[in-house]
């Protein structure tokens, strides 16, 4: 009894003739498409969105095989190769060679001060910025699915109650919570003489993120459900006696897949986005850790010297997030073709 999809013929297609009694004239069948097939059909001829999604599947896979590139290159991200080697710094710290001291042995150079490997660090800050990007975006996505329809099929004082927290976490100023938060979640597990280990600032973030990041998510659901809830075949499922569980899982949850995917794809870069302004502001994951945020950070304090340093990090970061949003801008329209009108 799920709603179903009405798919438009494509264009320059004809519709199916009736077989059999009429007209004389016979062609091959017309083999019916399901909505996926329909929205996979739609998404291939969009050249923007395949171009998009080669991107991120590029740094995606940069991300997953970042040990198997620093075995292949020969370098790791942790190694002070300009203090270790004579002749790569200058007494000041900066790279002698030109353009940031890239050269065949360091192809985007070294970063000023500790002369670490920049190829090294920002395949490794991918790594850093995407893993924390993912765990955040399912969490969040699960918590805001179930919020969200608990919410708007509960109705009543469940959905006020939802409802309001929605509303106070939405009203925070996140960046400025994060900020805040973070220390404050650090110092009730590590006393201020101790260095704040690796995995409690990794979780730190993700608990923050996740906090401040379903809400969004439940709200669009709400909604969604707020409306289908009325539609003919939930009120028939509940005429024949379907339980709650499964009007939830069988009726409405196929309906919500569209909106769950593109919310989920247009929030992963914000998510990234966060934590590089989470490491630029001093608050993010500490050294050595390769971030991008603290890249950008060191290219702040030395682009009147070494401008190299921060290019490297500022156009990966633009080429991601701009190709993800254009990925997600591509699978809405595949999902949802009246959006293109």
């Amino acid at each position: 009894m799920t709603l179903p999809s009405q798919a438009m013929p494509e264009a320059g297609t004809a519709p199916a003739a009736a077989g059999g009694t009429g007209g004389g004239v016979s062609g091959p069948a017309m083999a019916g498409r399901s909505p996926a097939q329909l929205m996979w059909r739609r998404f291939r001829r969009d050249r923007t969105g395949v171009a998009s999604a080669i991107v991120v599947a590029f740094f995606f896979l940069v991300a997953i095989l970042a040990p198997v590139i620093s075995a292949l290159y020969g370098k790791d991200p942790y190694t002070t190769y300009g203090q270790s080697v004579p002749g790569l710094l200058n007494e000041y710290g900066y790279p002698i060679a030109p353009n940031g001291g890239m050269s065949g042995e360091f192809w985007f150079g070294l970063e000023p001060g500790l002369g670490r490997d920049v190829f090294m660090q920002l395949v490794y800050g991918i790594r850093t910025s995407l893993s924390i990007a993912v765990v955040v975006a399912v969490i969040t996505t699960i918590i805001g699915v179930v919020m969200g329809i608990w919410s708007g099929y509960a109705g009543g004082k469940t959905d006020y109650v939802i409802g309001r927290v929605i509303d106070v976490l939405l009203a925070f100023p996140s960046q400025l919570f994060l900020i805040v938060m973070l220390p404050v979640v650090e110092a009730a597990f590590v006393s201020p003489e101790e260095e704040t280990p690796f995995w409690l600032r990794y979780v730190s973030i993700c608990v923050v993120l996740t906090v401040l990041g379903w809400a969004t998510m439940s709200r669009i659901l709400r909604a969604q459900v707020l409306s289908l809830r009325e539609r003919e075949f939930i009120e028939a499922a509940r005429v024949t006696g379907a339980s709650p569980a499964r009007i939830i899982f069988k009726e409405l949850l196929p309906n919500l897949w569209t909106p769950i995917i593109i919310q989920s794809t247009l929030a992963l870069p914000l998510y990234v986005g966060a934590e590089a302004g989470l490491g630029f502001l001093g608050v993010g994951m500490t050294e050595p850790t390769p971030d991008w945020g603290r890249m950008f950070l060191v290219g702040s304090n030395v682009y009147h010297q070494d401008i190299t340093y921060l290019v490297f990090p500022g156009v990966s970061m633009v080429i991601f997030v701009v190709a993800f949003n254009l990925l997600g801008d591509s699978l809405r329209d595949a999902f949802d073709p009246k959006t293109r009108r």
